[in-house]
């Protein structure tokens, strides 16, 4: 059979497909993936150890979660265009998820980086992928686990198009405040990596400001910190003791 470029199924072809996959369950991607299915969007699941994906698609009963296991089941159990999101450690293991789906993937198909991506990383990969007629974005995650299932602060960059397919769930599954959700499309290329490293330099700044103020307050103005004690009626098991 002939392929097709054009981009688009027929309705009953996308019939009983996940909206978006998930690629990485690891604490982030599995509560991202949890995010999104909790906000209406049936969505495929992989990981290269498939013990993983048994075990979320267990916890996941009742769910709209599809579970695969092999790169090629995964990409063909989404509607097309499909949409992609890898959430694995940055550099390398990018590349090589990339890589176990891109003979499957066909003109119009949509990969969104959302680790921690090098930005001259994520250009490069949106020029190679973009010659084969495949659309990447790179779109920074802010919020750790807790954000990552209730509502993170999104940086997407690459494709303004390509970005437009996906902000309907991008905008569903972000933190909210007065103004509408915590997510703005940020520019083409690797601009939303960029920002994110931005965000990353002054969140582990101010850490860094905290660890050497208390530092200073102990080595030179000899200040004892309160301790912690256990306790068995705080629910945290902890309760802070002054003295």
């Amino acid at each position: 059979m002939e392929r097709q470029h054009s981009g688009m199924a027929t309705l009953e072809q996308n019939a009983s497909k996940a909206e978006i996959g998930m690629m990485g369950l690891g604490v982030m991607g599995e509560n991202l993936a949890m995010n999104i299915e909790r906000n209406g969007y049936p969505i495929a699941v992989w990981n290269r150890e498939p013990h993983k994906v048994d075990d979320f698609v267990a916890r996941s009963h009742g769910k709209q979660v599809i579970g695969t296991r092999t790169p090629e089941e995964f990409v063909k159990s989404l509607k097309r265009p499909r949409k992609i999101i890898l959430l694995v450690k940055a550099g390398s293991p990018v590349d090589w998820t990339i890589e176990q789906i891109r003979p499957f993937l066909e003109e119009g198909d949509i990969v969104i980086d959302g680790g921690n991506s090098y930005f001259q990383d994520t250009e490069r990969r949106e020029k190679e992928l973009k010659a084969a007629g495949i659309n990447f974005i790179g779109s920074g995650v802010s919020g750790g686990e807790k954000g990552a299932l209730w509502g993170p602060s999104l940086m997407p960059g690459g494709d303004r198009g390509a970005y437009e397919q996906i902000r309907p769930i991008w905008e569903a599954i972000a933190a909210k405040v007065d103004d509408g959700p915590c997510v703005t499309y940020i520019g083409p290329g690797g601009s939303g990596h960029f920002v994110k490293m931005v965000h990353n330099g002054i969140e582990y700044g101010d850490m860094q400001l905290i660890a050497e103020a208390y530092d200073l307050m102990r080595s030179v103005w000899a200040w004892k910190p309160p301790r912690w004690r256990t306790s068995s009626t705080s629910g945290t098991g902890v309760t802070w003791n002054p003295t």
